[in-house]
Order: structure tokens, then C-alpha cells, then sequence
């Protein structure tokens, strides 16, 4: 196959790479089934013109002996693991199983459920939208949506939240709606859930005052995306976000060719019986929990989204200008550490400009983190709550110290 002979031909340029991970190339997207369930390793010449070897060799090694000894002291599930050049993945391996009791184990490509991260896929929806004209960013958001003018509470005197306070989690809501089933019910009902929540919800301070982190904003501005472009929210994000990037394994539904590489979810509670039971049923729903919390994906597909996330996706999804928007603090409480349109902003004690997100639901965790200025990032995936293996820690600890050998 062509993918072997240029995999060939890179490792004899690339000597400093470890190629024993595995036998993947990025460089094709047809990949074998066989191949999505391998770790592998791909080195880039961009990677490797500006790296210290020793120093990337090292970081990789102690992240692998780590990661691969929590996962197994936690022995429940797996973790897959990926960095990234860009948009291309210059390494990534899997620890653990996809399932434990059929002894399946984890790979590449395995699919797991990405929580949160669904919020910043949102946001590159709306970025879209917004670009197209169907939307303004500093427009209030009921003039899209005039439901959302129902949600009580709302401070006297204060202005609608527009757009951009939904998106930046300073719309002023509370987190949930106080309804016990608004995060449960079949994936066909979510616009539903979304309406039926919005006098179930309440601000709790004036929009924009304060970062405070909105399940039920997300999932309001998810359907107004989706009102405001005349499409289903489902059917634009696949269309205008994950085919032109090629994220071929990432959906909110798993139907039948990708369902051979779900990973089982474990709720584990400390009682050493890790419970797929709920992780299970959620694969048909979590009612109102789809633009905040729906999509699945792979390591290699969360690698092309950051790459979109930084303008360095071909094709670009995104104008520079909706890029650096997306990327700049836009809650009030720090200039340089906070959050912004769908993504987490943290600067380093180091200086280095941190962007990402990560995402927890029953029986998943998720976890993506990159440097724009080097185009480095991180992605973990993992299919089960607790454990050893803290995805942030790790990943951070990882990215910075690559970002070390790059300099």
C-alpha cells in the first residue's frame, strides 16, 4: 500500500524518530481498520527540522510509561493519546482496553465520547454562521431565538445577552435548568428539551458581568445556530464543520460502520465494579445535551479540529479574523487567562498561551490543549470517569514540555 512506502521514506529521513509505536501514516485518510486500531507514530518535517530530539524522545517516553501505568493500575478502560503538528498527527498511541470484558484494546481509532468539547465544535458552527452573515456576534440572542426571552430572572434594567455572552459563558445563566429529566430522553427530542428548559432556567447575574459556565446557554445557542441558518444543528455541523476537515469518525449519532469502534464507557465510583450501564443507554440521548455535550470523535479527527481552531487547517474552515476572535479572553475576570468563544485560555508562568477544552459525561473524559504560536497540541481521550490518569495534568505536562524541546 502507498501509505507504507511513504511511511518508509519519512522514518529514513526522520532518524530521531521511535517508530516502534506503530505502523499509521497520517498521510491518507482511507485508513484500514486494522490500522485505526494500531498506535503508530508519524514524525513531520516541520516537527523534526526544529526539534531537540533527545529532549521530544524523552517527554514521549516518560508520557508513555506514565500513561501506560495508570491505565493499567486503574485497570477499567483505555486511553488514546495523540500530538499534533497543525492538523497532522506526528504521534499517538493507545493504553487499556475499548472494552474490557470482550478484552478489545484500545486504538487510534477508537471513538469515544468527547463531552464538552462538543461546546467548542458549536462555537466553530456559529464562527460560520457568523461569517455567512446569518449571524452577529453582538446581536442579542432572542432575536434569533425569542424564546430565549422567557428564561426568569433577569436583572432589572440589564440588556438581552447577545451571541458572543452565550458563547463565552457570561449570558449570565446558571449552569442547568432545575428540571431532573432535561438531561435525559431519546437524541430526536433535544430541540424540545431545549425549549421546554428555558423557563425552567434563570440568570443568576447580569449578562456579561461574570464567567459562569452554562449548560443550558450552550444548548440554547446551539439550536439558535441552527434556527439562524435554516438547517438542522446536526446536519450543519457534519456538513460545514467535520466534512471539510476530513473528520470522518466524528458524528453525534454512531451508526453501523462506525459503531465497530466505540469504545464501551465505565462509570467507576471507587467500588471496583466499573458500570457500563449508563454510558450504554446514553448513546440514544441525553436530551437537551447535544451542541453542549454530543459529538463523538477519535484522536486523529480532534487533531484536524485544532488545527481549525488555529487557522491552520487546509481547507481552512475559518477566516483569520474568526480565529483570532474565538482565541482571545473574552470573560472579564483575568486579560490573559479565562475564556473564549468555545475555548479555555490559560497563560503559562512560562509565558506560553495555552488554548483548549476538555469535556466529561457519563463513562468518558476528553481533554485537548494546544500552543498556536508552534501549532503543537494534545489530544486524550478516555472511556472511563476516575482514575490515576488525570487526561488534564498529563497533557498539559506533555505539551509544555515538548513546547520545551521546540526551543
Amino acid at each position: 500500500m502507498r501509505w507504507r512506502t511513504e511511511l518508509r521514506n519519512r522514518r529514513g529521513m526522520l532518524r530521531w524518530a521511535n517508530a516502534s509505536s506503530g505502523r499509521l501514516s497520517t498521510l491518507t485518510t482511507a485508513y484500514t481498520f486494522a490500522a485505526l486500531l494500531a498506535p503508530f507514530f508519524v514524525a513531520s518535517p516541520a516537527i523534526a527540522q526544529g526539534v531537540n530530539a533527545d529532549a521530544w524522545n524523552a517527554a514521549i517516553s516518560r508520557f508513555e510509561q506514565k500513561m501506560e501505568a495508570q491505565v493499567a493500575a486503574d485497570d477499567v478502560g483505555g486511553v488514546s493519546a495523540a500530538v499534533a503538528s497543525g492538523s497532522d498527527v506526528v504521534w499517538a498511541r493507545a493504553f487499556g482496553w475499548a472494552d474490557r470484558d470482550r478484552r478489545i484494546p484500545a486504538g487510534v481509532g477508537s471513538i469515544y465520547r468527547t463531552g464538552s468539547i462538543s461546546k467548542t465544535v458549536t462555537a466553530v458552527a456559529m464562527m460560520r454562521a457568523v461569517e455567512r452573515g446569518f449571524i452577529d456576534l453582538d446581536q442579542p440572542l432572542s432575536e434569533i431565538f425569542p424564546a430565549t426571552a422567557r428564561f426568569p430572572g433577569a436583572m432589572a434594567g440589564a440588556p438581552a445577552p447577545t451571541v458572543r455572552q452565550f458563547a463565552s459563558h457570561t449570558s449570565g445563566l446558571v449552569r442547568e435548568p432545575d428540571w431532573d429529566i432535561a438531561a435525559s430522553g431519546p437524541i430526536g427530542i433535544w430541540q424540545e428539551r431545549v425549549v421546554e428548559s428555558i423557563p425552567l432556567s434563570r440568570f443568576q447575574n447580569a449578562p456579561g458581568a461574570e464567567y459562569s459556565y452554562s449548560n443550558i446557554g450552550y444548548g440554547t445557542l446551539g439550536l439558535a445556530v441552527a434556527r439562524a441558518v435554516g438547517r438542522p444543528f446536526m446536519e450543519f455541523v457534519e456538513e460545514d464543520v467535520f466534512k471539510p476537515l476530513g473528520m470522518t469518525s466524528s458524528t453525534f449519532v454512531i451508526g453501523p460502520e462506525l459503531a465497530p469502534r466505540l469504545t464501551v464507557g465505565y462509570v467507576n465510583r471507587g467500588d471496583g465494579n466499573p458500570d457500563p450501564e449508563q454510558p450504554t443507554r446514553e448513546h440514544a440521548g441525553r436530551g437537551y445535551k447535544v451542541p453542549n455535550g454530543g459529538v463523538y470523535s477519535t484522536v486523529g479527527d480532534l487533531a484536524r479540529f485544532m488545527g481549525a481552531l488555529q487557522g491552520r487547517a487546509s481547507p481552512a474552515i475559518l477566516s483569520d479574523e474568526s480565529v483570532a476572535e474565538m482565541s482571545r479572553v473574552h470573560t472579564p475576570e483575568d486579560p490573559d487567562n479565562g475564556y473564549g468563544l468555545g475555548v479555555m485560555i490559560r497563560t503559562t508562568d512560562g509565558g506560553a498561551r495555552l488554548i483548549g477544552h476538555s469535556g466529561s459525561v457519563a463513562g468518558y473524559n476528553a481533554y485537548m490543549l494546544f500552543e498556536p504560536e508552534s501549532g503543537l497540541g494534545v489530544v486524550l481521550l478516555r472511556n472511563y470517569n476516575q482514575g490515576q490518569a488525570s487526561l488534564g495534568a498529563a497533557g498539559q505536562e506533555l505539551l509544555v514540555e515538548l513546547l520545551g524541546a521546540l526551543r
